[in-house]
């Protein structure tokens, strides 16, 4: 079978993105009342015709979102194991030549971090840690799943790529999800932002969510990160990624985001900043086109525009998040990857989510012996 990288070498990213200027209104409205959403209509939504068009297509990504959820959001948080790397990814404050402090979580402190977050009501974690199989290979993520997937139901991974026989691996010790973003599709682009370090391969990271999908995952996340690439270049990838994981992985669950790129401390600035308009209008496309995926919007955002876009399509929120190993214990920026913009706990994350009539669910599932 072909991978992702087959595919998306078949086409043009750049053309298919500067097309989307020859649509008209009229084809935006098209689009909108289409039965199906594929590669042409997308890119009618995210046109220049579309910009003046924003409420409309936020009432279209609304009516679809709680016809498909329902006005139910999963609450989620990240936990961070190691700020300890080996690339040089340029806008990440984890970077190798970036002079921080470096710490990594040993087994007892995982576990009384995760019982804060679990104390806090959370049931679902994101494990997140740089990539250095050094200090935090197969064996620390195997056991750090595992000390905390006792009590917590639903552990996800958001870690440098592994090998499909590691993947099995980590799901056998408990993990259920995996997050992997190829930050920009633009191949050229990715090898300037990536130095030094394993990530330096594209096709590595690339294909990384089949790898996932194929160890028997139960959910795998992708998405770009948005300020590198053209937005709309970066918009179409992604499309067309999404579309192959559903045809080619239908048995394992897709969310996708779009992060947008915060400057953090020894990283570079936005190449290609999104403002506000722009991000909502990519939410609801997307929405629009995959009625069933779910979005996940994290705490880089600041509290209006995360309140504002539950209502869009997003079905996912960090809540009380810390950016940093050992962060909820024992904060300390001068170790985190990136600033959090929405500083809520938990508990006003949840009250704003009530006081707008939306159902904070902790987990999903439940694991069932048979």
């Amino acid at each position: 079978m072909n991978s992702f990288l087959e595919e998306l070498e078949k086409h043009d990213i750049k053309a298919l993105a500067g097309s989307a200027s020859a649509f008209s209104t009229a084809n935006v409205k098209a689009a909108l009342s289409s039965s199906h959403v594929g590669l042409r209509e997308f890119l009618c939504l995210l046109s220049p015709a579309a910009s003046d068009m924003l409420e409309t297509l936020a009432q279209r990504a609304r009516s679809i979102t709680l016809s498909r959820f329902g006005r139910v959001i999963q609450l989620y948080s990240p936990l961070y194991l190691s700020n300890y790397c080996l690339n040089n990814c340029l806008y990440c404050g984890f970077r190798k030549d970036n002079p921080m402090e470096r710490k990594i979580l040993p087994p007892d402190a995982i576990v009384k971090e995760a019982r804060f977050l679990f104390d806090q009501g959370f049931r679902s974690i994101l494990l997140v840690a740089g990539d250095d199989p050094e200090t935090c290979g197969l064996e620390y993520l195997r056991e750090a799943i595992s000390s905390i997937h006792e009590f917590l139901p639903s552990v996800s991974l958001e870690i440098g790529p592994q090998s499909q026989e590691n993947y099995i691996e980590l799901r056998k010790a408990g993990a259920e999800g995996v997050v992997i973003y190829q930050e920009t599709y633009n191949r050229e682009l990715y090898k300037r932002l990536h130095p030094e370090g394993k990530k330096r391969d594209y096709a590595w990271r690339l294909e990384t969510p089949e790898r996932v999908a194929l160890a028997g995952f139960h959910r795998v996340g992708i998405g770009a990160l948005l300020g590198l690439g053209n937005p709309m270049e970066e918009a179409v990838a992604l499309f067309l990624h999404t579309s192959f994981m559903l045809k080619r992985h239908w048995k394992t669950r897709l969310t996708i985001s779009f992060p947008r790129m915060r400057q953090a401390s020894g990283s570079i600035k936005p190449l290609n900043p999104v403002d506000d308009r722009a991000f909502a209008r990519i939410i609801c496309a997307f929405r629009i086109a995959f009625p069933d995926v779910g979005i996940v919007l994290s705490t880089r955002e600041e509290p209006r525009l995360r309140d504002g876009a539950v209502r869009l399509g997003v079905t996912h929120l960090s809540a009380g998040s810390r950016t940093e190993p050992g962060g909820y214990l024992d904060p300390d920026q001068r170790k985190e990857q990136f600033h959090v913009e929405d500083g809520r706990s938990p508990a006003e994350v949840v009250e704003m989510l009530v006081s707008n009539g939306y159902d904070p669910v902790w987990k999903d599932w439940e694991a069932v012996l048979v």
